[in-house]
C-alpha cells in the first residue's frame, strides 16, 4: 500500500497528459461524431518533432507549438482523405497513421527513438520534478479547456458541434459540414500530438512506437469521465474536465494493478477490457431503464 501511495503523483501527473490527449479524442469521438484513428500516429508525431527540434537548440515553447502544428497537419490529412477523396472516417484516420509511422521515424533521424535530458535542456515537465509536471500540466489543461470552451461557443464553434449532431440538418441549414470536419480533426490531432510533446519531455524520450494504442487510453479517460460525471457535469467545458479526470483516474487504476502484480506486457489488454466494461455500462443502464419502464406500464396498464 505504501508503495501504490508513493507512485500516485506519478501517476496523476501522467494521467493529466494522458488527459490533455483525451480531450482531442473527445472531440472527434463525441462533438464530431467520428471515429479517428490518426490519434496512434500524430502523437508520436508531436513527440517526435518536439524532441528534435528541443535538442537542435530551439526554444522548448516553441517546439511544443511546432509539434501542436504538426499535429494539425496530421488531422488535416485525414480530414482530406474522408472529405475530399471520400474514404471512411475510419478508414482515412489508419491510412493517416500507417503513414505517420514513417513519417516519425524519419523525423527521428531513422532511429527508432531519441533522448532528451532534463539535465541538458529546459523541459517544462519531467519525471525528475512530478511536482512541476503537475502544476504546468493543469495550467496547460486548463488553458486549453478555456480556449475550447469559447471557440465552441462562437458560430463556427456550434456549426462543427451541429455538423457531429446531425449532419443532414447541419447541411440544409447551409453548413459546410465537410470544413467542418476537417476543421475538428485538425484542432484534436493538434491537441493530442501537444500531449505527445509533453509525454515525450516527461518519460525523457520520443519512440516511434509511443503512439500505439494512445486511441484505447483515450477513449477509457473520455468514458470513466462520462460514466462517473456524466449526471454532473453538463456544461461542455465540465465535460472536457471529466475527460483529464478520467485520464488521472485510469492512471491511477493502471498503477494500483500493477503494484499488485499484474504483468506489464498485459497492460494493453487490460486497457481494451477497461474501455469495453465502461462503453458497455451506458448500454446497461439503457437496457435496465427501458425493462423498468416497461415492467411500470404493464403493472399500470392491468
Amino acid at each position: 500500500m505504501m508503495s501504490f501511495l508513493s507512485a500516485l503523483p506519478g501517476a496523476a501527473a501522467q494521467g493529466i497528459i494522458w488527459g490533455l490527449m483525451a480531450i482531442g479524442v473527445y472531440i472527434t469521438f463525441r462533438v464530431l461524431d467520428v471515429a479517428d484513428l490518426t490519434v496512434d500516429g500524430s502523437m508520436g508525431t508531436g513527440g517526435a518533432v518536439l524532441v528534435m527540434c528541443a535538442t537542435s537548440g530551439m526554444n522548448i515553447y516553441v517546439s511544443m507549438i511546432i509539434a501542436f502544428l504538426a499535429g494539425c497537419i496530421a488531422g488535416l490529412a485525414t480530414g482530406i482523405f474522408h472529405t475530399v477523396f471520400g474514404i471512411p472516417a475510419i478508414l482515412s484516420g489508419i491510412l493517416t497513421q500507417l503513414a505517420l509511422y514513417s513519417i516519425n521515424l524519419r523525423i527521428l533521424g531513422n532511429k527508432a527513438n531519441q533522448s532528451i535530458n532534463v539535465m541538458n535542456y529546459d523541459l517544462v515537465v519531467s519525471l525528475r520534478n512530478i511536482t512541476q509536471s503537475i502544476i504546468v500540466g493543469l495550467v496547460i489543461v486548463f488553458i486549453f479547456i478555456a480556449v475550447l470552451y469559447w471557440f465552441f461557443g462562437t458560430e463556427l464553434g456550434h456549426s462543427i458541434r451541429a455538423t457531429g449532431n446531425n449532419q443532414a440538418m447541419a447541411r440544409a441549414n447551409g453548413i459546410n459540414t465537410n470544413v467542418n470536419k476537417i476543421i475538428g480533426l485538425v484542432i484534436s490531432n493538434g491537441i493530442v500530438a501537444l500531449s505527445g510533446a509533453l509525454l515525450s519531455q516527461y518519460q525523457g524520450f520520443a519512440d516511434v512506437n509511443m503512439g500505439r494504442g494512445a486511441i484505447v487510453i483515450g477513449l477509457a479517460a473520455v468514458i470513466i469521465g462520462e460514466v462517473i460525471f456524466g449526471k454532473i457535469f453538463k456544461n461542455f467545458a465540465l465535460k472536457l474536465v471529466a475527460c483529464v479526470v478520467g485520464g488521472v483516474i485510469y492512471y491511477v487504476v493502471i498503477t494500483f494493478v500493477l503494484r499488485l502484480g499484474l504483468n506489464a506486457n498485459d497492460l494493453k489488454l487490460f486497457s481494451a477490457l477497461v474501455v469495453a466494461l465502461f462503453l458497455g455500462v451506458p448500454y446497461w443502464k439503457n437496457k435496465i431503464a427501458a425493462k423498468k419502464v416497461k415492467k411500470n406500464g404493464g403493472a399500470a396498464n392491468a
